[in-house]
């Protein structure tokens, strides 16, 4: 089993709870879980690198991933497969050194090449069924620290296996 070097995950659905907010103007809200925030830079620090790749284009994500220090940051993501690639080919990390966390069909290809996938509680059937593993926390609702908390725990030396 590789180490995990790098955590890839969705913003709609797992991040948030997968609602859009629009007002007159358009997007105006996206809401963010703060324990997720605090599992993420623990992740960072604990040496995990954290990529976020959405469809879907946010002034509010690019802001959360900014306070978060999450460098690797992809919106508008049509096809997330090949935005996934493009990524991995960049900081030279194997799909195997990888762990992602989906919720819905456009995770699915990403879910299947991670080293250790994850779907959110309460994802889509096919992303449930492509994922190595569930979260017990609804996307937006902590699924991502539970993720965090994991793969710290996966990384430290405990004398007994992950």
């Amino acid at each position: 089993m590789k180490p995990i070097r790098l955590l890839v995950l969705d913003v709609d659905g797992v991040l948030t709870d997968g609602r859009l907010y629009y007002g007159p103007r358009g997007e105006a809200l996206k809401c963010f879980h703060v324990r997720d925030g605090v599992g993420l830079k623990a992740l960072r620090e604990a040496g995990i690198e954290v990529a976020v790749i959405s469809g879907r284009r946010s002034a509010a994500v690019a802001r959360r991933c900014r306070e978060l220090g999450v460098a690797h940051l992809v919106q508008g993501a049509s096809d997330k497969w090949s935005a996934f690639s493009r990524l991995i080919a960049r900081l030279g990390v194997a799909p195997a050194e990888c762990a992602c966390i989906g919720d819905d069909l456009p995770d699915v290809p990403l879910l299947r090449a991670a080293g250790v996938s994850y779907a959110v509680a309460d994802a889509h059937p096919a992303a449930r069924a492509a994922a190595r593993h569930a979260t017990r926390a609804k996307g937006g609702r902590g699924a991502v620290r539970e993720v965090c908390d994991r793969l710290i725990e996966r990384t430290e030396p405990t004398g007994r296996p992950p």
